[in-house]
């Protein structure tokens, strides 16, 4: 049996596709937190996946926030399912139940612990020594403790006591437990990348819970290396780290890193990913945990945990299983199809013609209206421009009134009137107008021949009596010549010289000032805006350019920093 957690930062930026992404893990149990979908955004592709049964715990508050969701193998199918830890959400049959001791929490600060989307709890069964037993698994995203919002602390804090009391009562009930997720705290200083940089890291209030959460042991074979941590590291809590059941002294392994500031590449992280599990479970039947920093498409990387024993999939899943949504289902229509207007009459006539539905009569409504496009809402015919409603290969008697004539674009482009005439070469020389012979010509052409030409045009079904292809071709090339020398001065005294654009240009846009050099590296710093809430908000600054890292790391960005003056 293989589990594993990850924080992957939005379901819907798997490129792939959530079925690739899962095969890609190859586990038996993946947790997936911050999900950031709420049930009318969950699409069918995602919550009914090919080899997979589901189960979501969405935020109730806030759209594209939190969430956490459980996928199974059909094989690993759980017998019971339950969104929530307090039990409040649960309206269904095949719960997991136990809910603990609730006496220090009151009704709504329960309702408000459970609003968010934060757990999912999945029960199943497996064969260890020819006996069938349970195991719980609780996949769960913890909150983050918000610097500038005191009240998160708290609600972090309460979050923390009442899953230790959900997941004591399970394991007092007789199931083992196995919880995973992002619990949104680094343990001990060995999971920080700076621990000195906190003042007060062994008081922060997250890892005191932890220590009386969690107990200390490490595998046999390293039991020598455990001896060697101080007493006040030793805890007796009912579960255990399994990565450090395994690694009790590997450094750097960090699970979670500063895409912005480019973390990542220097790993400068933390680790508040976590698979725990009862103290019994953790040595009885695990035989491997680890993370997987090489994965990447979050800010977060996977963890998984390898367990002896074999999972007995349930013959019927558990009510909870997305599959079983109305919406997935064919019981229930969307929303958006009751806020639709329909008129009463017209879906009578369609109705009346073939069976609602159908694809016959949807190619028959869309061929209706296409030909019925030329009426508008009021029942009028429009006029149809230049006959196109007429028969093919014949002109219209009706006289079509000709559109107002359109300016040349070159007439936008006229030179100002100048008490100096321009100077041009002798090979630049003006050429003359038309003739007053040909104009006239032109005129009486048009005014004998009614609609053989228009604007210029003529007809060609009656060129050999109107107008010659001579004297039309004569016409427009000398109409051409006699605008063009207009056009081509009017271009050059309008637009400007490139030298004279560019500077006028430059004093109206400054555009951002230019990167100074970083102290350490000499190289190009860039530019940041100030997006948090404060006197300095939407200020620019100048900082190193490489990536975030420790203090002693030559590779990693310097302590450069400066403000952009406002004046530049």
């Amino acid at each position: 049996m293989k589990i594993v957690t990850w924080n992957i930062n939005g379901i819907r930026t798997f490129k792939g596709g959530i079925k690739q992404a899962l095969e890609s893990l190859d586990a038996d149990i993946i947790c997936l937190q911050e999900t950031k979908v709420t049930r009318d955004l969950l699409d069918e592709r995602t919550a009914v996946v090919e080899g997979y049964n589901s189960y979501f715990s969405f935020s109730r508050g806030r759209s594209g926030y939190s969430g956490v969701a459980t996928y199974c193998k059909d094989s690993a199918a759980p017998f019971a399912a339950e969104e929530g830890l307090t039990g409040l959400l649960t309206t269904h049959e095949r719960a997991v139940g136990c809910y603990g001791d609730h006496e220090l929490f009151c009704d709504d600060e329960l309702q408000l612990l459970d609003n968010e989307g934060r757990a999912v709890i999945t029960q199943h069964r497996y064969m260890c020594q020819n006996q069938m037993q349970t195991v719980t698994v609780v996949n769960v995203y913890c909150p983050r403790a918000d610097p500038e919002k005191p009240e998160r602390k708290r609600f972090k804090l309460q979050f923390y006591k009442l899953l230790q009391s959900r997941a004591e009562a399970i394991l007092k009930a007789g199931s083992h437990v196995i919880i995973l997720g992002d619990v949104n705290t680094s343990h001990r200083t060995i999971d920080h990348c700076d621990p000195s940089g906190h003042d007060d890291f062994d008081e922060h209030p997250g890892r005191k819970w932890l220590n009386v959460f969690l107990s200390n042991e490490s595998k046999d074979e390293s039991r020598e290396e455990s001896k060697e941590t101080s007493p006040e590291d030793v805890h007796g809590g009912k579960f255990i780290d399994t990565f450090r059941y395994f690694h009790p002294k590997r450094t750097h392994a960090f699970t979670c890193w500063n895409t912005l500031t480019g973390a990542r590449q220097t790993n400068y992280g933390t680790r508040i990913d976590y698979i725990f599990a009862d103290v019994q479970l953790a040595k009885g039947q695990f035989s491997a945990a680890d993370i997987r920093p090489e994965v990447e498409g979050s800010d977060h990387c996977p963890v998984w945990a390898e367990l002896r024993c074999t999972l007995l999939a349930s013959p019927k899943l558990p009510p909870l299983c997305t599959r079983y949504l109305p919406e997935f289902t064919g019981k229930q229509q969307k929303l958006s199809h009751f806020l639709v207007k329909v008129d009463p009459k017209s879906t009578k006539n369609e109705t009346s013609d073939s069976l609602p539905g159908s694809q016959e009569a949807e190619e028959k409504r869309e061929n209706r209206n296409l030909l019925g496009s030329s009426e508008s809402s009021s029942g009028k015919k429009r006029v149809l421009a230049g006959g196109a409603g007429g028969p093919k290969g014949k002109k219209s008697k009706t006289a079509v009134k000709p559109p107002p004539a359109q300016g040349s674009l070159l007439s936008f482009f006229k030179p100002k009137a100048s008490s100096g005439a321009p100077v041009r070469k002798a090979s630049e020389a003006p050429r003359a107008p038309p003739s007053q012979h040909s104009q006239t010509v032109q005129n009486n052409h048009h005014n004998n021949n009614n609609n053989n030409r228009v604007n210029g045009v003529c007809d060609s079904s009656s060129a050999h009596t109107s107008c010659t292809p001579e004297e039309s071709n004569v016409t427009t090339q000398r109409d051409v010549a006699a605008e063009r020398p207009s056009a081509e001065s009017a271009v050059g005294a309008n637009v400007p010289k490139k030298g004279a654009s560019l500077g006028f240009w430059k004093s109206v846009l400054h555009g951002p000032p230019p990167p100074p050099p970083c102290k350490v590296h000499r190289e190009p710093c860039v530019l940041r805006t100030v997006k948090k809430e404060g006197p300095n908000l939407s200020r620019q600054f100048f900082v190193c350019a490489r990536p975030q890292g420790h203090a002693s790391n030559p590779e990693a960005r310097c302590n450069f920093f400066v403000w952009v003056d406002k004046g530049k």
